[in-house]
């Protein structure tokens, strides 16, 4: 492949080349259709299996012990015309979530709508442009329902569609595929690696006979964390200090207040709403008044070794009240020795440094992606067979 320039004209989904066109995705279809607006008759034995929205995930559909399945009577009544030329996309709720159709014995709920391709357009093009900024704005300004979200079937057939000729569809189809390949494959590493960890603190924190209980109160104090929470909502990634969540997200964003920074780490923060718990070794703010900031009782305790002992936990969570000082410190728990405790850290925490790299790995890869995806798509770098 080569790099050229080219010369671009404005539309509406932005600057394009001039050899390329805008149509609608519906001019590239035999058919747009969505799935049955009904419920279906289940059977345990069926062949078949009832697919929603939920069920399309990043070019595949994903079959789970919870998904139902149907007879093949039901299937003939219900099925849908799919073909090696179509891809599923989620528009109710989820919108956007994409799949392939392999010839999987499926039937689809309303949730999930069927783009069938003519042969004329490269499929792994248009699925790749499907996921670009500009359509992604274009589904949710075209979004229907106040609770729950819906994209129409027409609103798809609409989607204004920049389309280069056939032979760079492919060329910029198979770029981008080595990227989503590459993607594929450091996930999987990353989830062998974490099941690798699990298993290695299910064996390191089950209680041997040496091991003493105490509570669990007994290693750590807690802090409210009042003059740590951020004064404002806006931060962003341009600034310096992280801002935290026990959470999932763990960093919201970043702020540039100066006042009010925890730096006399490392500690666990726990959320006293949901019991979630992060382990920080580096200064940072809060986002809430329920996350108790926990700190070891003296240094005969390794903080890091309590932080992955609690993961163990099954905290009994039952309201949105505040526990850590009534009943979470008072949980019972096995601990080794100190020289015990800080071997076991140091395995898990060598483990969750390697975690830590291929999570950085595949988060470069995504904006890897993200930026030829800007540049392929709208054409601003052109590539030719």
């Amino acid at each position: 492949m080569e790099l050229t320039k080219t010369k671009y004209m404005q539309t509406e989904v932005g600057l394009i080349p001039e050899d390329w066109e805008i149509t609608k995705l519906g001019l590239l279809t035999h058919r747009i259709g969505d799935g049955i607006h009904a419920t279906p008759i289940y059977s345990e034995n069926g062949e078949y299996y009832f697919i929603n929205g939920n069920n399309l995930s990043n070019g595949k559909i994903v079959i789970t012990d919870s998904t139902r399945k149907v007879s093949e009577r039901e299937f003939i009544i219900h099925k849908r015309d799919l073909t090696h030329s179509t891809i599923l996309i989620s528009i109710n709720g989820t919108i956007g979530n994409l799949a392939f159709y392999n010839n999987e014995k499926i039937i689809l709920g309303k949730s999930a709508a069927y783009i069938n391709l003519t042969n004329q357009i490269n499929k792994f093009f248009i699925y790749q442009l499907l996921q670009t900024n500009f359509i992604r704005k274009y589904f949710t300004n075209e979004l229907t329902g106040s609770t729950i979200k819906n994209l129409g079937v027409n609103s798809i057939r609409q989607t204004p569609i920049p389309l280069p000729p056939l032979p760079e569809q492919k060329a910029i189809a198979e770029v981008l595929s080595d990227v989503d390949r590459l993607i594929q494959v450091t996930e999987q590493k990353l989830a062998k690696k974490r099941a690798i960890k699990q298993g290695a603190m299910q064996k390191l924190l089950t209680p041997k006979e040496d091991w003493e209980v105490k509570k669990l109160g007994d290693f750590l104090d807690y802090e409210q964390p009042g003059p740590y929470i951020v004064a404002s909502a806006e931060y962003n990634d341009n600034y310096n200090t992280p801002v935290l969540t026990a959470g999932k997200t763990f960093i919201l964003g970043y702020t540039n207040e100066e006042f009010g920074i925890f730096e006399n780490g490392p500690v666990i923060i726990f959320d006293d709403f949901t019991t979630a718990t992060k382990f920080v070794d580096f200064n940072f703010k809060v986002r809430s008044s329920a996350m108790k900031i926990l700190k070891k009782k003296n240094d005969s305790v390794n903080i890091r070794f309590i932080y992955d002992l609690m993961q163990q936990i099954v905290f009994p969570l039952g309201d949105h009240k505040r526990h850590w000082i009534g009943e979470y410190q008072h949980i019972d728990v096995s601990v080794p020795n100190q020289e015990e405790q800080g071997r076991i850290a140091t395995i898990l925490s060598d483990m969750d440094k390697e975690i830590e790299l291929i999570e950085q790995q595949i988060a470069k890869y995504k904006t890897l992606k993200q930026g030829l995806m800007q540049e392929l798509l709208t054409g601003k770098t052109r590539l030719t067979v």
